[in-house]
């Protein structure tokens, strides 16, 4: 067996009773996302364990072959044309080998989010709602619903159940609004219930995201 991903961890209680995976996006790694965590604790957002994993290095071709931190390689500016089929589904199951480490933590599946930016979300989405055990929820931030084709057929049709917050700004150059509207309308259409959001940014994330991620994990894990 593989081993885990390392990962910056941030608890916001001794003994967490929930856990927040978050998955950053290309060429960045766990230490993206860290200042998050307390201005979400200052907004109220429930106590948890906060994992960050640093995805493998690879060379990505859409970046002229650089080696850099990612999920899977990017072939195409489509985004969903040639997907790389294998190393998505290699970063799922890294995930999902964590998931498994929080729930030997003594994490009940049902408190653990599963959350990502760009191609961190692409595989929060690819990876939470494939597996036989609902999670609290997906925190899914502007991206895309990777390897469509064989959703259907993947998912787990436990995972209607799952709350999911997607995000996306307005003006994002990098993975553009249509693609994040096009995955929430796929999964509405799937039966799953999305909480929806935009905000006038670009590729990035803002003060008022959080404020509603912060709302969202009340409701979820509070």
């Amino acid at each position: 067996m593989n081993a885990l991903l390392e990962c910056v961890e941030l608890q916001t209680r001794t003994q967490p009773t929930a856990s927040v995976i978050w998955l950053h996006g290309l060429g960045a790694d766990g230490h993206d996302f860290v200042p998050v965590v307390r201005e979400l604790e200052a907004l109220g957002a429930p106590p948890a364990r906060y994992v960050f994993p640093h995805a493998a290095t690879m060379p990505v071709t859409i970046n002229g072959g650089a080696v850099m931190r990612a999920w899977y390689d990017i072939v195409n500016v489509d985004l969903m044309r040639r997907e790389d089929d294998k190393g998505i589904r290699a970063s799922q199951r890294q995930v999902e080998a964590l998931i498994a480490r929080e729930a030997e933590r003594g994490i009940a599946r049902s408190r653990i989010v599963l959350a990502g930016f760009s191609q961190g979300g692409a595989i929060a989405l690819q990876t939470g709602l494939r597996q036989p055990e609902p999670l609290a929820a997906i925190i899914a931030l502007s991206c895309y619903l990777p390897l469509t084709a064989t959703f259907a057929d993947e998912r787990d049709p436990s995972s209607a159940t799952v709350p999911l917050f997607m995000a996306h700004g307005t003006s994002d150059p990098i993975v553009p609004l249509a693609r994040g509207v096009a995955a929430r309308d796929a999964l509405q259409a799937a039966g799953h219930s999305v909480e929806w959001h935009q905000y006038p940014m670009p590729h990035s994330v803002n003060e008022q995201e959080i404020r509603d991620i912060a709302a969202f994990l009340k409701r979820v894990i509070g």
